[in-house]
């Protein structure tokens, strides 16, 4: 499947893109947010970890963007060594782009068979294959059940570690029919599902990639600049949420009279009390979309 940018006008209208004004996209991706951004005449530096995406972006010659490779938990650093003490705007479009889905080497669908791999960058870190092979089985259930939310994790660990013994586990519908087994079909989607987001979650650790992103972006965006974030598992929307509260902070009303605003430095306005969503039409030509949430926020003292 082509991969289309998920709530691409929205995002990039939530940046207000200035002439001039410089954004990091700190998930380049196949650079379809980072494209509009250039094209408002705004400047880019793009970061990503995955080969493959950054020599396709390379490889476009696109005018006003920088490529950078490394983790969007660097932002800031990244930033800083190409030169920019302070951005305009950042944005984070998390989870995983439909060429990585689709490229069944890649590891990341249970839909294709292939290597059970999972990094955005393979030429580091452990692979999903490492993680359910040499995990023991309660850190495997804590993991299925933290990052993939599945109410089943104990019984689908427990049926890994059997499996394993007989043979190492390789492939992705190695793993599919292992956790289907476990916990059986119930509903639309495939009984899979979650303990694949988990693996994938774990092996690139992005719920401590999306922290400290956050933590970068808020250091680097300059005072009214804005941070949009997409969002696709609602443990990752509970984080941006979340973060995004307590910089917005609250006033607090005073037992003598009067107020104080009450929360964390810097402190931010939230540009939408409620996440925008994928419309009908783009979730009908692209469904990945479904689960879309964007976040923004607009920093406004330091």
């Amino acid at each position: 499947m082509e991969h289309v940018s998920v709530l691409l006008r929205e995002a990039v209208d939530a940046l207000d893109v200035r002439q001039g004004g410089r954004y990091v996209d700190g998930t380049l991706g196949r650079a379809g947010h980072t494209r509009e951004i250039l094209r408002r005449g705004g400047e880019v530096l793009g970061i990503d970890r995955d080969d493959e995406a950054i020599a396709e972006v390379s490889a476009m010659g696109l005018k006003g963007l920088k490529i950078a490779k490394g983790e969007h938990g660097d932002l800031e650093r990244i930033a800083h060594e190409n030169g920019w003490d302070e951005a305009d705007g950042v944005l984070l479009d998390l989870g995983v782009s439909s060429p990585q889905l689709d490229d069944a080497g890649r590891g990341f669908s249970f839909l294709r068979e292939g290597p059970l791999d999972m990094r955005m960058d393979r030429a580091h870190g452990l692979s999903a294959a490492d993680v359910v092979n040499g995990w023991g089985e309660q850190e495997l259930a804590e993991v299925i059940w933290r990052l993939g939310e599945e109410r089943g994790a104990r019984r689908v660990a427990a049926a890994i570690v059997k499996a394993r013994a007989g043979r190492r586990i390789e492939t992705t519908a190695e793993l599919a029919e292992i956790v289907e087994k476990a916990i059986g079909r119930h509903g639309g989607h495939h009984p899979a599902t979650r303990t694949f987001q988990a693996l994938r979650m774990a092996v690139n650790d992005e719920l401590g990639e999306l922290e400290r992103a956050l933590d970068g972006a808020l250091r680097l965006v300059k005072r009214g600049g804005r941070i949009a974030v997409i969002t696709f598992e609602s443990l990752t929307d509970t984080v941006v949420k979340r973060r995004f509260a307590a910089h917005a902070g609250r006033e607090v009303s005073l037992q003598g009279g009067g107020s104080r605003w009450e929360g964390e430095r810097p402190r931010v306005r939230i540009v939408s009390r409620k996440a925008v969503k994928a419309s009908e039409n783009e979730i009908l030509n692209n469904p990945r979309s479904r689960s879309a949430k964007l976040r923004v926020i607009e920093k406004e003292e330091i």
